[in-house]
């Protein structure tokens, strides 16, 4: 713990110091100094936490219900495997689909409201938990199978007590990709089309140059991404610890 901090403090010292100004040729507008971005925030502090309480909003929505709608298409694909190879590659075609061209589409159906980006992230976090669930619901243990059989166990009681048990660290895999996914499909949307939000306010500080206040918006993202990241990373710890990967 002390070596990263310490690593973070050093970085940010040879950037107040200018170093990687000298180092790469830039001024100051187009990478302002810590002590300006702090100044931003600091005049803004009302606005940024208001906005970025908004955005997160959008991401854990988006992301909560796309990773539903993932975990169901797995469960769909391993239970009736003739058409699930077919659901999956559909979910990565739109996953594939960039966020930029969404944006409008989402936009059109939903409004300039909350529900237009969390329609992007919805669309944007599916494919990975419906990959990911899909491979923990299709690995299963081949003597486990078996057993379940010899006890003459159902299709339901074979999901109920190995596949979905099975899929649950893939399942935190792929909401731990998500966490970070999903405020990059906020962002981005609201970076387009609309009115409130980090995306929103970056794009307006850049219209206007007020660069460290558009920085501001970057690293409250990316503070916001991190929390959602450890807070996922800690429900892993409480639901899964009977896992060999959460032993220490």
């Amino acid at each position: 713990m002390i070596l990263p901090l310490a690593a973070g403090v050093i970085f940010l010292l040879l950037w107040e110091l200018e170093m990687f100004h000298k180092l790469f040729d830039l001024k100051k507008y187009q990478l302002p100094l810590p002590s300006a971005i702090w100044e931003a925030m600091r005049e803004n502090y009302s606005l940024l936490l208001s906005y970025t309480g908004y955005t997160l909003t959008e991401a854990v929505l988006g992301m909560l219900i796309g990773s539903a709608c993932g975990f169901l298409i797995a469960l769909a694909a391993t239970a009736w495997p003739r058409w699930g190879g077919g659901s999956l590659t559909l979910v990565a075609a739109l996953n594939a689909v960039p966020i930029v061209a969404l944006a409008p589409i989402m936009n059109l159906w939903f409004g300039d409201g909350i529900g237009s980006r969390a329609a992007i992230v919805t669309a944007t976090t599916m494919a990975a938990m419906a990959i990911n669930a899909y491979k923990g619901m299709s690995a299963v243990d081949p003597l486990a199978l078996d057993l379940m059989h010899s006890y003459a166990a159902g299709k339901p009681a074979v999901f109920r007590h190995l596949r979905i048990k099975n899929s649950l660290p893939y399942v935190f895999t792929a909401l731990k990709i998500n966490a970070t996914a999903s405020m990059i499909g906020a962002i981005v949307g609201e970076f387009f089309f609309s009115s409130r939000g980090l995306g929103y306010l970056l794009s307006n500080s850049i219209k206007v140059a007020k660069m460290p206040l558009g920085w501001s918006c970057i690293v409250l993202a990316a503070v916001a991404g991190v929390i959602f990241y450890l807070a996922v990373e800690r429900l892993e710890k409480v639901f899964i610890k009977w896992h060999p990967s959460q032993r220490s």
